[in-house]
């Protein structure tokens, strides 16, 4: 474990010694993880972390503000928004997925597999009605398009045209 200081605070981060060609910085549940080529020098790894460290800073704080965020909904309520959301989305799309679950994930808001099921992330229950319905949404179009290219995006865009906007809640 190595760690610097950044605004007065540490931070701590794990080295991770891959065959790679590039250094990879991730974040996931407050571990910063530096993946590097196996013949990566220690002070050029700790220069790199020192020159990412406001980012690596400012991306630990916003999971630790995720985190400490209230749910908005009893779980019954939230169940009866999604049903709701989905049920009118359905109509005006057209789209309907096989199954449609609720769960606990770590890296996603939502789901959806090619066997055309649904999965929406527990940690929705934190967030607004326009939220929930831009992630059930998001998903129902990837019941038309299985990736992230123009169309997709031209078809959220079709039934939600402030999607931008409402994004910019899930990233906060």
């Amino acid at each position: 474990m190595e760690d610097i200081i950044y605004n007065n605070e540490k931070i701590e981060y794990i080295i991770i010694r891959q065959r790679i060609k590039n250094v990879y910085i991730q974040i996931k549940e407050q571990e910063v993880v530096v993946k590097v080529p196996i013949r990566a020098r220690r002070d050029e790894i700790r220069k790199l972390v020192k020159q990412k460290a406001k980012w690596i800073y400012e991306n630990l704080e916003k999971q630790k503000n995720k985190k400490q965020k209230e749910g908005l909904y009893t779980q019954e309520e939230f169940i009866k928004i999604i049903e709701e959301e989905l049920n009118a989305l359905k109509e005006q799309t057209g789209l309907i997925p096989k199954k449609i679950s609720i769960k606990q994930m770590k890296s996603a808001w939502g789901t959806c597999t090619i066997k055309k099921n649904i999965s929406i992330n527990q940690e929705l229950i934190k967030y607004n009605k326009d939220v929930i319905r831009y992630v059930i949404l998001h998903e129902l179009c990837h019941l038309k398009y299985m990736n992230h290219q123009k169309e997709f995006w031209e078809l959220l865009y079709k039934y939600m045209p402030n999607y931008k906007q409402i994004r910019q809640e899930l990233k906060r």
